[in-house]
């Protein structure tokens, strides 16, 4: 599937991604002087690859547009052919027309008899996984070690009784004590941490604590109605008589949760069980026009076959979020984002930021120059369906297709935010090169460009770089992406999962004063 063509396309020397666009983008290193084909202008001054380049002269203060949308303001006089990029594109404020539901349109659903299936695993209660661990979750920074050291008791040896059993994973964090015990910090850890506890990935959870933290066990049991089951035992090292006592207790626990978890087998079910959490890092100027178009076509997809897309990074869709509540066919889900975003706002001002703290330096050297730039970007992930929810960050998604989740753009934080509100499959855009995995989700990488595909050919899963190098068109890209996605739902494991990652992305969004 992810195989090259052997012969490569003539590559434009630059993409114009909107006939109202007055830069368009250099697909490779282009020298000074340099006549750029069909915009009658010659470059100024030499062009890194992803970079952009003005197509004509642009009056300091006016926009600069890209994808159709301002990106940005000439900080400085721009001639034609000039680069165009942090040293003389800035941000500045603008009116955006939220236009609530204006481009809300029926979905095209497909046929539920004739929807893709996957080999999936389902649950007691219904609900469908795609992997079948046994998770051990620390309450508290203090409580780590022992979740790490019950976990890592289980080597391959000692599960190849259990062939069923993807692995006993420790889900370990650096808070939960130190914190206030009420408000919005504690109800989000506390939102993580339940999110994984009732995952559908986890066939049984142990939750280990310390004791006196602030993060107290029962007050997550008693806000979430849970209660000790086979499937579920919590325990604190405390109570136990310290880390010795603890561990073997908690070895004890999951030995004897791991005759249920095998007895899981997979069957056929339907795509409308799949849950796909939507993300990007390390993007690059190609993220925008490869990688993140083909995932919003695949989202679409999974959409029409009855799935669920997560889109989250609030941060990362700043500047693009009016061509989302346009999609919004009930105007209270469009203003519920945009009370996300009024938030960060405010959030990032008390704490002396700016919301277009972003792109990281490894963006901007990608050729990405604003927030603005990049959330017009990122926002592609999203596909075209309509917006039908949008959550707080773990909150249990249950409303099917495209839906957006608030969180930080931090990506670690934000699929560990994804996975919580039932997301059981990761799909993750780079056009630099990250290396994530998402346990219990498994994980799919997405390469925007082809040099980088082929630096790191046993980190990325699919080369979208192959749109501009060779004429694959964004659907079928797509197309590949969702075939990808039910043969890993189905089991088969992505680049992340061979190579072993998982075990340190759990990242839990710290909210609040430390104490």
């Amino acid at each position: 599937m992810n195989k090259q063509s052997p012969i490569r396309n003539e590559i434009p020397r630059v993409v114009r991604l909107n006939p109202s666009d007055n830069v368009v983008v250099a697909t490779g290193r282009i020298t000074v002087g340099a006549p750029i084909p069909g915009e009658g202008v010659a470059t100024t001054a030499e062009i890194p690859s992803g970079h952009k380049i003005a197509t004509r002269a642009i009056g300091q203060g006016d926009e600069i547009r890209k994808y159709g949308q301002i990106i940005g303001f000439a900080s400085q006089p721009i001639a034609a052919g000039d680069h165009v990029h942090t040293h003389n594109c800035a941000m500045g404020d603008f009116a955006r027309d939220y236009a609530f539901g204006a481009e809300a349109r029926p979905t095209e659903f497909v046929p539920e008899t004739e929807r893709a299936t996957f080999q999936g695993i389902v649950r007691h209660d219904g609900r469908v996984a795609t992997r079948n661990y046994i998770g051990i979750v620390s309450t508290v920074n203090c409580s780590a070690t022992v979740a790490r050291m019950v976990a890592a008791h289980f080597t391959p040896e000692r599960l190849a009784a259990y062939p069923n059993v993807d692995g006993v994973t420790a889900f370990v964090h650096g808070t939960g004590c130190g914190m206030a015990d009420a408000g919005d910090g504690l109800e989000t850890l506390q939102r993580t941490m339940w999110g994984y506890v009732r995952h559908a990935n986890c066939a049984g959870v142990l939750l280990v604590g310390l004791g006196c933290e602030v993060n107290q066990i029962r007050f997550l049991m008693e806000a979430y109605q849970l209660d000790d089951e086979s499937r579920f035992q919590h325990m604190t090292i405390q109570d136990w008589g310290g880390t010795r006592n603890a561990v073997e207790e908690g070895i004890r626990r999951v030995e004897a949760m791991l005759p249920a978890a095998n007895a899981a087998r997979r069957e056929p079910v339907s795509a409308e069980h799949l849950s796909l959490a939507l993300q990007c890092g390390g993007s690059d100027a190609y993220s925008g026009i490869t990688a993140n178009p083909a995932l919003g076509a695949a989202a679409d997809l999974l959409v029409r076959h009855g799935g669920t897309a997560i889109l989250a990074e609030t941060p990362e869709i700043y500047g693009a979020e009016h061509l989302l509540t346009r999609r919004a066919p009930d105007r209270r889900v469009g203003e519920k984002l945009i009370e996300r975003i009024r938030w960060w706002e405010d959030y990032t001002a008390r704490n002396g930021g700016d919301m277009n703290n972003n792109p990281s330096p490894g963006n901007k050297a990608g050729g990405l120059t604003t927030i603005l730039e990049k959330s017009l970007g990122a926002a592609a992930k999203g596909g075209t369906t309509n917006l039908t929810g949008v959550y707080k960050y773990a909150e249990p998604v249950t409303a099917k297709g495209f839906v957006f989740m608030d969180s930080p753009g931090y990506d670690p934080a934000s699929i560990t935010g994804e996975v919580a509100s039932g997301a059981n499959i990761v799909c993750f855009t780079t056009g630099r090169g990250s290396v994530f995995g998402f346990k219990p989700a498994p994980s799919v990488k997405l390469a925007t460009n082809t040099p980088m595909y082929e630096r790191m050919a046993d980190d990325m899963d699919v080369n979208c770089g192959e749109i501009l190098t060779h004429g694959v068109g964004v659907d079928e890209m797509g197309r590949r992406i969702f075939d990808l996605l039910l043969d890993v739902a189905s089991g088969r494991k992505s680049k992340s999962e061979e190579l072993g990652f998982g075990d340190n992305e759990f990242t839990p969004w710290v909210i609040g004063a430390t104490m």
